[in-house]
């Protein structure tokens, strides 16, 4: 028992001490929330609680992993994976579509799926909505795919589904024809996208009252992460799992809901009280992470938010630095600077390469500063940029095996049908899904046996043939032996050889092939699993991993990333470039009042990452979006104590005296 109050300070120990009824902790950046959430679960099996019976949802793998490790060493137990829905031992603790793929493995059969359904990445969507396009005669042209794909997600965040959305302007009508098709064509294929994981969970427990009564009795106490963080459809979810017995611990800060483009909804924490009027409500304010300049500057940014729950943010720690505001002539002047004082505070102090992070409002601004710390041979790493595994062998192979596991997954046979070349052209390719959706390999059969004695019959065939060879393979050996085999047994690397020889790639052949390599070097932790289940486990993580999980905190390179992408990272210095008016806050903000107040807790955010200093700059002219634009400092640096601040302008002056900015 006394493990489990070590280290926490009083508000946390209250916190961890609420065994029954709905609580809500609202905690500051740096203020131990993870450290709460962790000790409450090993709290509440201290007190007898049934392991099994607490549910612990979060936002990323990587916190996920941090939770269950964490409350593993607290318990004294070994670090093991996620639970099982039926493990007695242990909590499950994960993220939300986690959680839901856990329960969708089990349920789904209800809505007429089986249980072995692919999961469709972003590229696989696009696909299917522009062949589902192409089939109604709709021209992506005029309708843009990524646009219809935004809309049909938010749809599906809402919670309305094809039979239920109904409407009337003639734009919207055109979307509900593609989401019905869509949706359609999806559950053909045994396939289910990312927002469905979530929504067909709710469905489910929507309209089957037993079902939904079986998770109430299995989860006693929910625990909830990052609360601000919900959207529409993940608040349903918790609102009613938590519904019969009312142990619901929510935990977050309205200060940092900065994901509204992702749906995330600011009003689940702001009404927490109105959902659960009973609820106990406890401020988390003690920051453990940064200096006291630091916390003072995020404290007076986000007090100029009207939308918010009030708290006062307070450390124990050092006044530490001045932050240091740079003015520089463009962007080439500002990565200049950037760069150089890394040199200067590498030579300086005692901070590692990997101490340092610079952020920004924009992918569209790494471009310089990717330059200056190639030029200056820097190492770094950019998160954000091609995902490694969007890359074209990777997706291929990956291809294969989803089309081993889900035989009726057209979206994969359309990217392998001429992966390695075989003459098969896309005219051949809908007529192979038009004769049998629910038996593509049937289907390329009855087609070779319709061409004849031709060339494309043969190729057709030899197609069939490996595909069945395949598929028989799949039980077979572990899944690294099993990637190894098609890899080789469609000749992949000749394959590649091939694309180059004829410039239809210009990538390096061996770096695709080292690729392949690093993904059977993913893959071998599933070799314990036998045949379908380890493809299924391996496909299934992929398929749930976000780009921040990729970042190496303790590899020897700078850090470069958005600074939505930097939510829940901290280090000891950090640069927040392009702090001007239009691109941070953004330019469609200024005259909307919540969409700036969002712009407001981003700053916050990105304030609220730095532990020791924080560099802020600015340009005065920003080579961006194809033209040079001329910006006033950002607003925020205003909103920032004068007394914290070093400023260095491009000229000599004070422009905190300059009476002629208005905003």
């Amino acid at each position: 028992m006394e493990e489990i109050f070590k280290n926490l300070n009083e508000k946390q120990v209250e916190a961890v001490k609420v065994v029954d009824g709905p609580v809500l902790v609202i905690s500051g950046p740096g203020s131990g929330k993870t450290r709460c959430l962790t000790h409450r679960v090993a709290y509440l099996i201290s007190q007898k609680v049934k392991p099994n019976s607490i549910l612990a949802i979060t936002f990323t793998n990587k916190a996920a992993n941090e939770m269950r490790e964490r409350i593993n060493s607290l318990l004294g137990q070994k670090n093991s994976p996620s639970a099982s829905l039926g493990s007695p031992t242990l909590p499950v603790i994960g993220t939300f579509h986690s959680v839901c793929l856990k329960i969708l493995r089990i349920e789904i059969p209800i809505l007429g799926y089986k249980s072995n359904f692919s999961i469709f990445d972003t590229n696989d969507q696009l696909s299917l909505i522009k062949r589902v396009m192409k089939d109604l005669e709709i021209d992506s042209k005029k309708y843009n795919p990524h646009l219809v794909l935004n809309k049909i997600s938010k749809l599906k965040t809402d919670l309305i589904f094809p039979e239920n959305y109904n409407p009337t302007e003639f734009f919207t009508k055109i979307i509900s024809r593609i989401y019905s098709g869509y949706q359609t064509e999806l559950k053909k294929m045994n396939g289910l996208d990312f927002d469905d994981l979530i929504v067909l969970t709710v469905k489910i427990f929507k309209q089957n009252q037993d079902i939904l009564e079986k998770y109430q009795n299995f989860w006693k106490y929910i625990l909830v992460d990052e609360y601000q963080d919900t959207s529409h459809d993940q608040y349903t979810l918790v609102k009613i799992l938590s519904a019969k017995n009312r142990n619901i611990f929510a935990i977050g800060d309205d200060a940092q809901s900065i994901y509204a483009f992702r749906d995330a909804d600011i009003r689940n924490i702001l009404n927490f009280q109105k959902d659960y009027s009973d609820a106990k409500v406890i401020f988390l304010e003690q920051n453990y992470r940064s200096t006291k300049n630091i916390l003072a500057a995020a404290q007076n940014i986000i007090s100029n938010n009207q939308t918010q729950v009030p708290k006062e943010l307070w450390t124990e720690n050092t006044k530490g630095e001045k932050i240091y505001i740079k003015e520089t002539l463009n962007e080439r002047a500002e990565a200049e600077f950037i760069v150089d004082k890394i040199d200067e505070l590498l030579e300086k102090d005692c901070y590692k390469i990997q101490d340092f992070t610079i952020l920004y409002r924009t992918h569209a601004q790494s471009r310089a500063i990717e330059e200056a710390l190639i030029t200056r041979g820097f190492p770094y790493q950019i998160v954000g940029g091609i995902r490694f595994y969007e890359r074209k062998e990777i997706k291929d192979i990956l291809s294969y095996l989803r089309f081993m596991i889900n035989p009726t997954d057209l979206i994969s046979l359309e990217r392998i049908y001429n992966v390695p070349t075989r003459g098969i052209g896309e005219t051949t390719f809908n007529k192979i899904a038009a004769i049998n959706e629910k038996d593509l390999i049937q289907s390329i059969g009855v087609l070779a046996k319709e061409r004849g004695d031709t060339k494309q019959a043969k190729s057709l065939t030899e197609f069939k043939k490996l595909l069945t060879d395949l598929s028989d393979r799949k039980n077979d050996k572990n899944l690294t032996s099993v990637i190894k085999y098609v890899i080789k047994r469609i000749n992949y690397e000749d394959y590649l050889k091939s694309l180059v020889a004829k410039k239809e790639l210009y990538d390096n052949t061996e770096d695709k092939m080292e690729n392949l390599k690093e993904l059977l070097t993913v893959a071998r932790k599933y070799d314990m699993l036998r045949g379908e289940e380890g493809i299924e486990k391996f496909l299934e993580e992929i398929a749930l991993l976000q780009e921040t999980d990729k970042i190496k905190t303790s590899a020897n390179r700078i850090t470069l990333m958005t600074i939505h992408s930097s939510k829940g990272l901290e280090f000891p210095v950090v640069f927040i470039a392009g702090m001007e008016e239009g691109l941070f806050p953004h330019s469609r903000a200024t005259l909307a009042p919540l969409e700036l107040e969002e712009e407001r807790r981003l700053c916050y955010v990105a304030i609220t990452r730095a532990k020791d200093r924080l560099i802020m700059t600015h340009a005065k002219y920003r080579n961006i979006f194809g033209s040079t634009q001329t910006n006033l400092p950002s607003r925020f640096i205003y909103e920032i104590p004068q007394d914290v601040l070093k400023i260095q302008p491009l000229f000599e002056s004070n422009y905190f005296d300059d009476e002629t900015i208005e905003y």
